[in-house]
């Protein structure tokens, strides 16, 4: 909350309600990071964590998603080469589709990417699996990191490729969000849902 409010973002990205693989600490950053979002403009809510600041919308990633990592196992094996991902698909037989609203073309800075990942090297092994689809194959395969909207102050557009589309200039997106704390705007999109039998497993329940 104090960091929302210290650094004022228009856009939140988070994982979503299943955390990906699903992960414990995913989904735990989840329940805070939505929990955050919808508290962070709230002049009653923990005011001593600063002004109130509205971020505008709320994004999941879904990096970690079926369909791209079933496209990345498929262009290995076409390929002749060995792939990582096999036992993650068997684990995933019946995992379904995520929806995909926003797909930005990142393809130029992969590189930039995955040094940023081997940085944090006490979570990933540099040498890992993680890092072993070919980048060029994966330009060519799937060249976008995509997110899915979850809420939103702004309506939102079929082929989105910009987590800030619909937002105006700076100047207009801080004046939407003031209006949102002063309770004049309110969100067009809410599709933040639950999964109550996660956050059980996750409580030991």
């Amino acid at each position: 909350m104090r960091v929302i409010r210290e650094f004022r973002p228009h856009v939140m990205t988070t994982y979503d309600e299943k955390g990906g693989y699903p992960h414990p600490d995913h989904i735990m950053t989840h329940v805070v990071s939505v929990a955050a979002f919808r508290a962070a403009g709230d002049p009653e809510a923990f005011p001593h964590a600063g002004e109130p600041w509205q971020p505008l919308k709320l994004y999941y990633n879904q990096t970690i998603a079926v369909d791209r990592i079933r496209a990345f196992h498929s262009a290995l094996t076409e390929r002749g080469a060995e792939s990582p991902f096999g036992e993650w698909l068997e684990r995933w037989a019946d995992r379904p589709s995520r929806t995909v609203t926003t797909r930005v073309d990142v393809a130029d800075h992969f590189e930039t990417r995955d040094a940023a990942l081997r940085a944090h090297a006490t979570q990933i092994d540099p040498d890992s699996w993680w890092f072993g689809m070919p980048l060029e194959t994966e330009r060519e395969v799937w060249p976008t990191e995509d997110f899915e909207l979850a809420a939103s102050y702004v309506p939102h557009e079929a082929g989105e490729s910009d987590l800030f589309a619909g937002l105006g200039s700076a100047a207009e997106a801080d004046a939407l969000s003031r209006s949102a704390v002063a309770g004049e705007a309110s969100l067009v999109v809410d599709d933040v849902v639950v999964d109550e039998e996660i956050l059980s497993t996750l409580k030991g329940e």
